[in-house]
């Protein structure tokens, strides 16, 4: 599925939100940086599996991200400078690359987070005019 963020570019998203019914809902690139930010500040550094548990616990399992979206996301957080990644030894002895948050992305993640509020707080109103 194509998406258009706000500044009018084009990009595909994978990672998927399944509601109670099971259908399939696209999370927004924009979301799943703010979200990936946010687990990053809340549990210090995390490899990408650990990232994704996470993510997939604190939703209830309705939030499934495959490799194809989580490590894109990453690399575009790290590329931003938001987060910074360093190879360590997991917890299982393998070679893992773990991410933590910069002083640069907890700034972003205070800016974005109050612009998604601002965003979700729009649309709950027009939403809201429809009854």
């Amino acid at each position: 599925m194509r998406e258009t963020d706000l500044g009018g570019s084009t990009r595909l998203s994978s990672a998927r939100l399944f509601t109670e019914g099971k259908s399939r809902i696209q999370v927004l690139q924009g979301t799943l940086d703010l979200i990936v930010l946010r687990t990053l500040r809340s549990l210090g550094p995390q490899h990408a599996y650990g990232i994704a548990a996470r993510l997939e616990q604190v939703s209830g399992d309705l939030l499934k991200l495959n490799q194809g979206t989580l490590y894109p996301a990453l690399v575009r957080l790290e590329q931003q400078g938001w987060i910074k990644g360093k190879w360590d030894t997991t917890e299982n002895g393998r070679e893992a690359k773990y991410y933590a948050i910069t002083k640069a992305g907890l700034k972003a993640l205070g800016e974005e987070t109050q612009r998604w509020r601002q965003l979700s707080g729009l649309v709950e109103k027009l939403l809201g005019e429809e009854s």
